[in-house]
C-alpha cells in the first residue's frame, strides 16, 4: 500500500500530456516484449502440455502397477484357499473311514463336494487374476514407452525454449527496466485502464495513433474536432468504436525531439 501511494504521488507530478507520452512509450516497449514472446510461438504451451502428459503417464504407470500388485496378491490368496480346501478334503475323507452311519458319510461327502467346488471357483478366479495381471503389465509397458518418448520431446522443447530465452534475456531485461521507469509517470487508475484494454485486444495494442484521420487500431474515421482534442493532449481520449487510447501522430516527432 505504501508503494502504491508513493507511485500515485509521483505520477501526480506529471501533466496529462506527459502521461499520454508515457502511455505511448509503454505501449511501444510492451509491443517489443510481445514480439520477443512471439518468437517463442507455442513453445511455452507445448512444454506445459508435455509436462502435464509426462505427469499423467507417471500416475498411470503407478496406478497400473498398484492394480497388478493387487491382482497378484488376490491370486496368491486364492492359491492359499485351494490348499486349505485340499486339507479339509483330506480330513473329511479320513473321517469317512470311521463314520458310524450313512448320514454322517453323506454329510462328509457334501462337505467334500463343497470344497471341490470352492477349488474350482478359486482356480477360475486365479485365471482371471492372472489375465488381469498380464493385461496390466502390457499396459504398463506401453505407458513406459510413451513416457520415454514424451520425455525426449519435452527435453527437446525445453532446450529450444531455453535457447530463445537465453538469446532474448538481455533485451527483455532492458525493456522491463524501461517499462518500470515509464510507469512511474502514470497513475494507477490510468495504468489499470491501459492494462485492461491491452488484455482485451488480440494484438495487445491499447494505445494507437490517429493516422490518415482514422484510428490506428480499428481504422474507423475520427472526426476533425476530436483529432484536434487528441493533438492538444489535454485529456485521455479513447476510440468510440474499439475503446483504444488515441494519441496524435505528432507524438512520435515530439518523443524524438525530447530524446
Amino acid at each position: 500500500m505504501i508503494n502504491a501511494a508513493k507511485k500515485s504521488a509521483d505520477a501526480s507530478d506529471f501533466s496529462t500530456e506527459e502521461k499520454i507520452k508515457a502511455l505511448y512509450e509503454l505501449q511501444k516497449i510492451e509491443s517489443q516484449i510481445d514480439e520477443i514472446n512471439r518468437l517463442k510461438g507455442e513453445l511455452p504451451f507445448e512444454v506445459q502440455d508435455l509436462e502435464d502428459e509426462v505427469a499423467g503417464l507417471d500416475t498411470r504407470i503407478k496406478n497400473l502397477t498398484q492394480e497388478a500388485d493387487e491382482q497378484t496378491r488376490a491370486a496368491k490368496n486364492k492359491r492359499e484357499e485351494i490348499e486349505e480346501a485340499k486339507a479339509k478334503i483330506a480330513k473329511y475323507e479320513a473321517q469317512q473311514e470311521n463314520v458310524r452311519n450313512n448320514r454322517e458319510y453323506e454329510s462328509l461327502s457334501k462337505e467334500i463336494e463343497y470344497q471341490n467346488l470352492e477349488i474350482e471357483l478359486c482356480e477360475k478366479n486365479i485365471k482371471e487374476f492372472n489375465a488381469e495381471v498380464k493385461a496390466r503389465k502390457k499396459q504398463i509397458e506401453e505407458a513406459k514407452a510413451a513416457l520415454a518418448e514424451r520425455k525426449l520431446d519435452l527435453e527437446a522443447k525445453k532446450a529450444e525454449l531455453a535457447s530463445i530465452d537465453e538469446e532474448t534475456a538481455k533485451d527483455v531485461a532492458e525493456l522491463t527496466a524501461r517499462s518500470e521507469e515509464v510507469t512511474k509517470k502514470i497513475d494507477n487508475r490510468l495504468l489499470n485502464a491501459y492494462r485492461n484494454i491491452r488484455k482485451n485486444m488480440r494484438n495487445g495494442l491499447a494505445v494507437v495513433m490517429v493516422k490518415r484521420d482514422a484510428c490506428g487500431g480499428c481504422f474507423n474515421r475520427i472526426p476533425p474536432q476530436r483529432q484536434l482534442d487528441i493533438r492538444m493532449s489535454k485529456k485521455i481520449i479513447v476510440c468510440e468504436y474499439c475503446g483504444r487510447i488515441l494519441v496524435s501522430d505528432l507524438l512520435e516527432e515530439k518523443t524524438k525531439d525530447n530524446q
